[in-house]
This record gives structure tokens, sequence and C-alpha cells, in this order.
């Protein structure tokens, strides 16, 4: 199926929304999409938006703990959002979720970062 990813930027927030499958094939591409856009656009918080994503595996959780720890040397947070159940179960046994904040929506998140939409 592969991988569409989708990127907005509101204020310092990095919107990354992304749906289909994010596995070994298309991790790298997505990695470097993603800093790109961190570093193009100065920005400190990152939203991700897995509500479309149908299947992940280990080297996609890499790619999201890398972008983790880019936004924290920023001083800034990531924050997942729209996340379907079986990605969830995924965070929850890798432990993502110590690290990273799930919020309901994205409009939530948003403003759970101070910036309204």
């Amino acid at each position: 199926m592969g991988l569409s990813a989708e990127f907005q930027v509101k204020d310092e927030v990095l919107i990354v929304r992304l749906s289909g499958e994010l596995d070994h094939h298309e991790a790298e591409e997505l990695r470097d999409k993603w800093k790109e856009e961190i570093y193009k656009h100065g920005i400190k918080h990152v939203i991700l938006n897995l509500e479309a994503v149908s299947f992940m595996d280990s080297s996609g959780l890499g790619v999201v703990l890398g972008r983790y720890k880019e936004v924290l040397q920023l001083g800034g947070e990531m924050v997942v959002c729209s996340i379907s159940p079986p990605i969830r179960r995924l965070f929850e046994m890798s432990g993502l979720f110590k690290i990273i904040r799930l919020e309901e929506s994205e409009q939530f998140a948003l403003e759970t970062l101070g910036v309204a939409s």
C-alpha cells in the first residue's frame, strides 16, 4: 500500500499526518522529509496524527523516536493523536507512551501546545 505523509505548519508546530503502512521500505524517506520540514520551518513542537496508519513496524517506531529526540533537543514536545487501536498497542508495548504524550484529537493537541487553530 505504501505511505502517504502530509506536513502542515502552524506557528512553531509541525503537524505530521501519516496514512498507509510505515515499514522499513518507507521509513528512510519519511525520516529525511520529516527532518527537512523541522529545520526548514524552525519547528519546536510536533503533532503526529496516526489516524490513517494501518501498519507500523520497528523501523517506523525508530523514525518516530528519532524525531522525538530531535524535538526534545530543540526544547519542544511531540504529541501523538488520533491513533488506531493496533498502532496504539504497538506504542504501548514499545513504551513510547512513557515519553510521548497521547491526545484524543489534533485540535486538542494544538490547544495543549498553546496554538489556537
